[in-house]
């Protein structure tokens, strides 16, 4: 079935988002960039608009443009695109554009032939050098056998056709804008070979250069699919219920806020809402990644693109399909794919200087040697062709990208939005974590945890349970509700109260089987200035305490507690684990209680009593003091604190607009062990980061050195250029694999 979602190549395609005064951001869908090395010369181009800067994505196929209403006019940005090649696509184009048979992963078709076939039409560019290849390849017999010069040559040109198109056209758009790129090194060192009459390694060159573009291409498809999957979670239709009870099929972009959708069993949800009617297990993994299916009942929130279970249920539409959950981590991750990580940016502004540099090398060795020493021309140059074939940094420029692209399609799939390279990355770097402690290490409400019977004619646990119940059950107090929920979950039988008042600041009084009963404050219930033992114990514990009474006498005290989550103390040993130097608690909450949930759980630094400023000001104290930090909370209330960490993450985002919105990382669901997770993520990001870059350094280093001496023939420094691009292309995807690991450590 295909996806009602659509995934726009970016956000809001083609939108005029505005912007403070004249300002405004332009979201363009565009048809034409080849590669991904297309993005440099593209964002020159804008730059020379007076008041533009724009960012290009060959990920997301999307250029986004911010600029000043006064000084340029959308129409020139169109047209500066339009000569450099690229066509801006309408709404609608770019829609269709998701629709189109490569735009997913196509079902292979039985037999290798078939395969092959399947593959080359998918890919125009590898049908291109596969024609390519058996020119070269005839072109080599030619030579070999010593056949006609003139079919020699005429093969070897076809192979430079069909391999080196693309390569000349980014060569001279890239010196129209005055830079020099690694095609124009491809283009220059392949005509080079042609005119010592080296023309089948010529053609070798670009046919390789021509498969290992052909690579990338499919590389970035396929992390670009992982995250197209997501989009694909989200049904087509829905089975709305009218006022009437007739179901009706209907596409989820006809649903509105408040329609009643029926969910079959292990049919996907399909909007975000409330349930009305029944009750199932639901799977949250494709948004939350939680691994268990999560106990649904009426009132429960659900969620689009999720999976039912066994039970049949009734929601109330809560969003419409362009709001929903799915849709906005969709939109956020198909953003963050624009964005570049600082070694992205790094290993750009070095090949922006590098290049001009080895054509400049290049020129010396070509004219230096045969000028001084009276070498031989033609020796030189070729050995200048295999040197600037060698220095040619097509790994460098690959590496990070294909590895942050893959890192954000994995992130997605775990229940982690990572929303930008930088961020993907700045989090390895990470030295310290703060959290909140209400609803980040603890659940966010309060449960009982005690049930103590006093007096002399104590009543069973289960009986003081069930009258403070029958007291409370009318209260819509946070104490309230979770003692009458503990009296549920126990299934108790909770008797009947008559006479109910609530009497301000202090508690409720009832009469319960004609018993004048108390529950409410131990000072109220007690009226004595003594407390006993126990209750002394409950406060030392940090608990909130609630008294009970009856006839005059009290009989019992219910203690109740945000208990830390179960996931909190493993999620802080494996944070500890991967070489967090430093886990700290930031609460408003009193000391007591701040003290007892951080002994649980294992903190090392606790810092309760702060207002919203407070924690602002000790993230800039904890940052000078540790280094970068990240700051966990619930996107509200710590917004402040996470807008001034080196990385903030939202606990929670399938459930709050705000987190996924304001924060760098969110984490989907409520479990903690996302945030190791994400960290263990980033870790493994960097190392492959930094593989990539000590194997593409590493090449050019070993192999244009020897070139330049005439040690390496241009075919040899040809293969080694082009399989370095290949390792790191593969090392790159090894993420979109990943899986969590708590032995995992920096």
């Amino acid at each position: 079935m295909q996806s009602s979602l659509t995934i726009p190549p970016c956000s809001n395609p083609t939108s005029d988002t505005p912007a403070p005064g004249h300002h405004a951001t332009l979201h363009l869908p565009v048809e034409g960039m080849v590669s991904p090395r297309s993005e440099q010369a593209i964002e020159a181009a804008l730059s020379r608009l007076p008041g533009v800067t724009g960012n290009a994505s060959y990920a997301s196929k999307c250029v986004t443009v911010e600029f000043d209403r006064r000084n340029c006019a959308i129409a020139d940005i169109v047209e500066r695109l339009d000569s450099l090649g690229l066509r801006v696509l309408s709404k609608e184009q770019a829609a269709a554009r998701q629709q189109e048979p490569n735009a997913d992963e196509p079902v292979p078709p039985r037999g290798f032939a078939k395969r092959m076939v399947a593959r080359l039409w998918a890919h125009p560019k590898l049908t291109l050098s596969g024609i390519g290849a058996i020119c070269l390849a005839g072109a080599w017999i030619t030579h070999l056998a010593g056949g006609p010069t003139a079919l020699r040559i005429a093969l070897s040109l076809a192979c430079y056709l069909l391999c080196g198109w693309h390569t000349a056209r980014n060569t001279f758009q890239t010196l129209r804008l005055l830079r020099f790129d690694i095609d124009v090194l491809m283009f220059v060192a392949a005509i080079g070979a042609a005119v010592i009459g080296h023309y089948e390694e010529g053609g070798m060159l670009l046919l390789l250069f021509a498969l290992g573009n052909a690579g990338e291409e499919m590389a970035m498809d396929k992390a670009r699919r992982a995250i197209h999957a997501l989009a694909k979670l989200a049904p087509e239709t829905a089975t709305r219920r009218d006022a009437s009870g007739v179901d009706q099929l209907v596409k989820v972009e006809e649903l509105r806020v408040g329609d009643r959708v029926v969910v079959r069993p292990f049919d996907r949800v399909p909007a975000d809402g409330v349930v009305l009617e029944g009750s199932s297990s639901i799977d949250q993994a494709p948004i939350t990644g939680e691994s268990v299916p999560v106990d649904k009942a009426i009132d429960s929130p659900v969620f689009a693109g999720t999976i039912n279970g066994e039970g049949l249920l009734v929601v109330a539409v809560g969003k419409l399909s362009s709001e929903t959950t799915l849709a906005k981590v969709v939109r956020l991750v198909s953003e963050a794919q624009a964005t570049k990580s600082p070694t992205q940016l790094f290993t750009a502004k070095i090949e922006y200087y590098y290049v001009p540099l080895v054509l400049v090398a290049t020129t010396l060795l070509i004219f230096i040697p045969p000028l001084a020493a009276g070498a031989s021309w033609a020796t030189w140059f070729y050995r200048a062709m295999a040197f600037l074939t060698a220095a040619s940094p097509c790994a460098l420029a690959i590496g990070t990208p294909a590895t942050v692209l893959s890192g954000i399609a994995r992130s997605a799939r775990i229940g982690v939005l990572i929303k930008g390279g930088v961020h993907l990355e700045n989090l390895s770097r990470v030295r310290a974590i703060a959290l909140d402690k209400t609803g980040t290490l603890t659940r966010g409400h309060p449960a009982v945890t005690d049930v103590v019977p006093v007096g002399q004619a104590a009543m069973t646990a289960d009986a003081l349970l069930s009258l403070a119940a029958a007291v409370e059950k009318s209260s819509s107090h946070p104490l309230a509700r979770a003692i009458v929920d503990e009296a549920t979950a126990r299934k108790l039988q909770v008797p009947p109260a008559d006479n109910v008042e609530q009497i301000p600041a202090r508690g409720m009084t009832a009469l319960v089987n004609g018993v004048a009963t108390r529950v409410g404050k131990p000072a109220w219930v007690y009226e004595s200035a003594a407390p006993d033992a126990d209750l002394a114990r409950l406060i030392k514990e940090g608990k909130s305490i609630v008294a009970v009474g009856a006839g005059g006498a009290a009989v019992g005290l219910i203690a109740l507690a945000d208990e830390p989550r179960t996931s909190a103390a493993e999620a802080v040993r494996r944070l500890k684990s991967l070489g967090i130097a430093r886990v700290i608690m930031l609460t408003g909450d009193n000391e007591t209680v701040a003290n007892a949930v951080g002994k649980a759980v294992g903190i090392d630094e606790i810092h309760a009593a702060l207002l919203p400023e407070d924690k602002s000001r000790l993230i800039n104290e904890l940052q000078a003091r540790y280094g970068p930090i990240a700051m966990i909370g619930d996107g509200v209330n710590d917004a402040p604190a996470m807008a001034l960490a080196s990385i903030g993450v939202a606990m929670g985002g399938a459930g709050t607009d705000v987190a996924l919105e304001a924060a760098d990382i969110a984490l989907m669901g409520d479990d903690l062990l996302r945030l190791p997770d994400a960290i263990g993520l980033s870790l493994a990001s960097r190392r492959i980061i930094n593989q990539n870059l000590v194997i593409a350094l590493g090449v050019i280093a070993v192999v244009a050195p020897i070139a330049a001496m005439g040690l390496t023939p241009l075919g040899v420094a040809v293969l080694l250029h082009e399989g370095s691009t290949i390792v790191v292309v593969l090392n790159a995807l090894r993420l979109l694999r990943w899986k969590p690991d708590d032995k995992k450590s920096k």
